[in-house]
C-alpha cells in the first residue's frame, strides 16, 4: 500500500525507575522530562515525521493510557492507537502490532521503537533507520539497531555480533542482559559488542514467519484475528487473545532463538533514559556536578540531583550522589544510583496507599 515504513511506538510502560515523578497514572513517556515543551512520546513522533506520514504511525499502549496518547498525538486516528487490555510483555505487543498492520498491508515494513528514549543526533539516527529499512526490504532480515558502546555501562543489554567485511548488517551471536562491571568492561574492550537499543526494523511477513516458528501458540492466536483487525470487533478479539497468550519478552521469545537476527550499528547520541542517573548525565550541572531544578541552596553537596517544583526553599547539606525529588504527595531522598531498588520503593509505597504510586 505504501513505500514508507510504518512506525510502531511502544508506549505502555510504567516508568517505575523515574518514580515518584513518573506515576502509573502518567508514566515518563507522557512527561516533558527534558524540558523541551514536548513529552518523550511527542519527541519520538516528531523524530520520525521526516520519514513517515501521520497515517503511518501506530502506537501500542496500555488501556489506562489510551486517552493520554490521543491527547498528546491528536494527529492519529483512533484505529492507530492499539490498546492492550493487560500487560503481556514485548513479544505480545509487537505481535499484535505486526498482525494488525499486516492485515491491511501484507508488504509492510515496520520500524519498532520505544516511546521514551533520547536521540541527540537525530539526522544521523534517521539515516541509520533508513539504511535498516533498505536492508530489511531487500534481504528480508530481522534487524535490531545496535549502539556502539562508549563506556562500560551495566544498565544496558549487550549484543555480540559477527563482523563481516562490506556487510550492511552483522549476524547476531549472543545477548547479555545488564552485565556486571567487570563483564561490561570486557565487552567494551572486545570491540564486537553493541548496546541493545530495543529498536527494530523488519518486514511484517518476516516477523510473522519467525513468530510461527518460535512462538507458534502466540502466532496462531493472533492469526485468528485476520478478518477482524481494523473492524469494530478488534477490541473484543484482542481481549480474548491477551487472556490466552503467555507473558514473554521479545528478547527471550525471538531474539535468542532465531537465526535471522542481524544488527545494524549506529552512533547517534542514544540514551534509554532509564533512570535518574541517566538523566543526571544529560542535564546541565553546576560547578559541583549537581543538577538543580528547584529553589535550592546547596552546601558541601556534589554529584546530586535536586528536583522540587514550586517556591518551596530546599536547603541541602553534606550529600554526595543523592537524588531529592518531591512530586505531588511523595518526597524521595535516596542514592542517585539506586535504580535497582526502585521496584522495592514503589512496592512499599503502594502498601501506604495507591495514591502514592
Amino acid at each position: 500500500m505504501t513505500n514508507k515504513p510504518y512506525i510502531v511506538i511502544l508506549a505502555g510502560g510504567v516508568g517505575s525507575r523515574f518514580w515518584p515523578y513518573s506515576r502509573r497514572k502518567k508514566p515518563k513517556q507522557f512527561l516533558d522530562i527534558l524540558g523541551t515543551g514536548r513529552t518523550l512520546l511527542q519527541m519520538t513522533y516528531d523524530r520520525y515525521r521526516e520519514m513517515a506520514d501521520p497515517e503511518q504511525f501506530v502506537v501500542v499502549t496500555y488501556k489506562k493510557y489510551q486517552n493520554l496518547v490521543k491527547k498528546q498525538l491528536p494527529e492519529l486516528k483512533d484505529e492507530q492507537v492499539l490498546v492492550e487490555p493487560m500487560r503481556k510483555n514485548t513479544a505480545v505487543c509487537m505481535a499484535y502490532a505486526c498482525f494488525h498492520i499486516h492485515s491491511k498491508d501484507p508488504d509492510s515494513t515496520l520500524v519498532v521503537t520505544p516511546s521514551d528514549h533520547l536521540i541527540l543526533q537525530e539526522s544521523k539516527y534517521i539515516k541509520t533507520i533508513q539504511r535498516a529499512v533498505s536492508v530489511a526490504e531487500r534481504e528480508g532480515k530481522l534487524l535490531t539497531i545496535g549502539v556502539k558502546p562508549t563506556r562500560a555501562e551495566t544498565n544496558y543489554g549487550y549484543i555480540q555480533y559477527l563482523e563481516k567485511p562490506k556487510a550492511h548488517a552483522f549476524k547476531v551471536k549472543t545477548f547479555t542482559e545488564k552485565p556486571n562491571a567487570k563483564l561490561a568492561k570486557t565487552f567494551l574492550e572486545s570491540g564486537d559488542f553493541a548496546w541493545n537499543s530495543g529498536m527494530f526494523v523488519w518486514k511484517s511477513k518476516t516477523l510473522i514467519r519467525e513468530l510461527h516458528e518460535h512462538l507458534p501458540d502466540l502466532a496462531e492466536i493472533f492469526e485468528e484475528g485476520k478478518g477482524v483487525y481494523g473492524t469494530a470487533g478488534e477490541e473484543a478479539f484482542v481481549r480474548r487473545a491477551y487472556s490466552q497468550v503467555k507473558n514473554i519478552s521479545f528478547d527471550i521469545g525471538i531474539m535468542e532463538k532465531t537465526n535471522e537476527m542481524y544488527i545494524l550499528l549506529g552512533e547517534f547520541g542514544w540514551s534509554d533514559l532509564g533512570s535518574w542517573a541517566n538523566l543526571h548525565e544529560l542535564k546541565e550541572k553546576d560547578e559541583h556536578n549537581n543538577v538543580v531544578e528547584a529553589n535550592a541552596i546547596l552546601y558541601d553537596t556534589s554529584n546530586s540531583y535536586v528536583k522540587v517544583k514550586g517556591e518551596k526553599l530546599v536547603v541541602v547539606q553534606g550529600l554526595d550522589h543523592y537524588l531529592i525529588n518531591e512530586s505531588e504527595n511523595v518526597l524521595l531522598i535516596c542514592k542517585i544510583d539506586s535504580e535497582k531498588r526502585f521496584r522495592e520503593f514503589v512496592s512499599n509505597a503502594k502498601k501506604k496507599g495507591e495514591e502514592f504510586i
